[in-house]
């Protein structure tokens, strides 16, 4: 008679029997509930507004990989990069061996997030049109791929609120609203902002009116569109005016020469992702420059 089928066998202590489960659970891959419960998701981040809401959220522990746009906090410039949101490959990004990929639906190539999918990885994709709806989605998906929900209900009722604070101002401010233009110029053929873009969405959040209409997209800066646009003020990135070699060199393109804005040097700037990325930032990027376009047509 064995030891299992004896009545009288001394029964196996506690911490053997647990010895032996997880013995063998790991034998066959499988990890003990408790320690499965203390693993957060591994997080890739295409954008980098959804970066700052990683950091703003405490997860940027759980952060493999991010973008070349996420560039704040400065931590987050020594995190491993996939490479440019729209240039990612399926090979970098399956290498950081991450649980969830969060990114816009500016973010690509499709194939290639598709091709993510197919290896078991999450990929939410967030849409990503210029609206205070898409800082909110922004960080409930972040919240929900980071398993920190609670802590994002907290702070997008915290950004809500700076929202409403910012919006209000603007809305009762007094006085005429001025002709904005908006100048991408990170490379040597600068382009401007029409319609359906994030440039013009916060050009009227801050209580201005974006000074050309009638397309969508980017088009090239021309002698011509800039003398029909008549902007009281030309607002571009400081990335723009670095590449141009500072303030003064980029009043030096003929094309400004043109604009009531030249006149009076109205020039507004801000870094880029602040600007225009529609993240955490956007409530004190907005009223920043609603202070600017009063100043600037008082």
């Amino acid at each position: 008679m064995s030891d299992f089928e004896r009545t009288d066998a001394p029964a196996p202590r506690r911490r053997d029997v647990l010895r032996l489960l997880s013995a063998s659970s790991l034998a066959v891959g499988v990890l003990p509930a408790f320690a499965q419960a203390q693993r957060l998701p591994r997080l890739v981040t295409v954008s980098g507004a959804i970066t700052e809401v990683v950091y703003l959220l405490g997860a940027e522990g759980q952060l493999v990989g991010t973008d070349t746009t996420s560039l704040y906090p400065a931590a987050a410039r020594s995190t491993p990069k996939v490479g440019y949101m729209r240039q990612l490959s399926a090979e970098g990004l399956l290498s950081l061996k991450p649980d969830a990929i969060i990114a816009t639906n500016e973010s690509g190539p499709p194939v290639v997030l598709d091709q993510v999918r197919s290896a078991g990885v999450k990929v939410e994709i967030i849409d990503a049109d210029h609206s205070w709806g898409e800082v909110q989605r922004k960080v409930q998906a972040v919240g929900r791929a980071a398993a920190k929900e609670a802590q994002a209900r907290e702070l997008q009722a915290r950004l809500d609120a700076e929202w409403a604070v910012v919006q209000q101002r603007v809305a009762t401010a007094k006085g005429r609203k001025p002709r904005v233009l908006f100048v991408l110029s990170h490379s040597a053929s600068p382009q401007v902002s029409g319609e359906k873009t994030a440039a013009h969405s916060v050009i009227g959040y801050a209580g201005g009116v974006n000074a050309l209409g009638g397309f969508q997209g980017y088009r090239p800066m021309t002698a011509e569109a800039m003398a029909s646009a008549a902007p009281d003020i030309i607002l571009t990135s400081t990335q723009s005016i670095e590449a141009h070699g500072g303030v003064d060199k980029f009043w030096q393109r003929p094309e400004l020469a043109l604009t009531p804005a030249f006149k009076k040097r109205a020039l507004i700037t801000q870094d880029a992702l602040l600007l225009l990325g529609f993240g955490p930032r956007t409530p004190a990027s907005i009223s920043d420059l609603h202070d600017k376009f009063l100043a600037a047509v008082a």
